[in-house]
């Protein structure tokens, strides 16, 4: 029997041919990835968040800028921005009432997510992949509606959630238990990429794939069109005219506060493994995030993969694993680098002027989880 936590455990966190659910962030890799053909964006909203406070019986989020609702703003923007027409809906706000529930009651806005999800599946010739960085209602609801549709056209589930140790409850996990309980219980192919550990999301451990980035300075090199789109959402404003907003730079004063701070990473994993790239030391001692085909003999790849493993799930959401079969859980590996080194920034794509990502952040420990230091 599930039992319900008291306000005491309560948790003060602040977070802020392929369908995503995400933030507003992940579209630049969505779209500037290749081998990436984003089909559509399912936006994963939660009643508990569209409040001052939140009155969600684990997380609890006060936001002074204010409440949360579906970022529709930030996929119109980038589809102005960048002359696309991706696809977006919002998933249902309320949390599953069981593991088999399908929702249909939710109101017309909140069934679009679920409904483009099974739009995409039906409509593309071939198996498509689905990326998870949220609660995963949506994905788990679309199931529960149509199951022999997924288990025909899902090539794969990238779940980006959970903790690696039972002892958890994590962020992800705890929005919507029973999606989660509905995926993993379930015979899909997923790939999971725990956020959190033992103590919780902020650590490190051979099976979580977090990375502190220690700010977000790098931003400023990045093509004026993407610098004035993260100008705009890490500055939180709210524009009427939010797509002439894209036309203009913001003030530099808050966006100097902005991108000073650290950042907590979770999700670049997911796409490194979704694109084929992996970690790897060049002869020159730098490190790349480098397509596996590209790779060089003297390249040297930082050990991480993903492991096939058999789930244990219990009824609150929690799991305990054993490395064997059908599941894959990522596993990463701790190297000591010698000494500090300073950010730096290479070009992914060598005719590039617009696609950066930070090479290696300034520290003396580099955790290497199958290569993820963006987001």
């Amino acid at each position: 029997m599930k039992t319900e936590p008291s306000t005491q455990n309560r948790r003060d966190l602040n977070y802020p041919k392929h369908i995503v659910c995400l933030s507003f962030i992940f579209l630049y890799f969505g779209n500037q990835l290749p081998e990436v053909d984003l089909k559509a964006v399912i936006l994963d909203t939660h009643a508990s968040f569209r409040t001052p406070i939140s009155n969600h019986p684990i997380l609890h989020d006060s936001d002074h800028a204010g409440t949360r609702d579906a970022g529709f703003v930030s996929v119109i923007q980038w589809n102005y921005i960048f002359n696309r027409n991706i696809p977006v809906g919002a998933g249902p706000f309320q949390p599953m009432k069981s593991a088999e529930d399908k929702m249909l009651d939710a109101p017309c806005l909140q069934q679009q997510g679920v409904e483009l999800i099974l739009k995409v599946l039906r409509e593309s010739p071939e198996p498509v992949s689905i990326l998870s960085f949220g609660s995963a209602r949506p994905i788990a609801v679309a199931c529960n509606r149509e199951p022999d549709l997924f288990y025909r056209k899902v090539a794969r589930i990238y779940f980006s959630a959970a903790s690696s140790s039972p002892g958890y409850l994590e962020w992800n996990i705890a929005l919507d238990v029973n999606a989660a309980l509905r995926l993993l219980r379930s015979n899909l192919p997923i790939d999971i990429f725990p956020c959190a550990a033992k103590k919780g999301p902020f650590e490190y451990e051979p099976h979580n794939s977090y990375w502190k980035l220690l700010d977000l300075q790098f931003i400023k090199t990045l093509d004026p069109k993407i610098r004035r789109y993260l100008d705009y959402a890490f500055g939180r404003a709210c524009r009427c005219d939010f797509l002439r907003a894209m036309h203009e730079h913001s003030s530099p004063a808050p966006m100097i506060d902005a991108y000073s701070h650290p950042h907590h990473v979770w999700e670049t994993a997911v796409w490194m493994a979704l694109s084929d790239r992996v970690l790897g030391q060049r002869s020159d001692k730098s490190y790349r995030i480098i397509p596996a085909g590209a790779l060089t003999p003297t390249d040297r790849v930082l050990p991480g993969r993903l492991e096939p493993c058999l789930l244990q799930v219990s009824n609150d959401g929690l799991f305990t694993f054993q490395i064997t079969q059908p599941r894959r859980i990522f596993e990463s590996t701790i190297e000591r680098i010698p000494g500090r080194m300073k950010t730096r920034f290479v070009k992914l794509y060598p005719n590039s002027t617009d696609r950066f990502i930070p090479e290696l952040m300034d520290v003396e420990t580099l955790i290497a989880l199958r290569p993820f230091f963006y987001s």
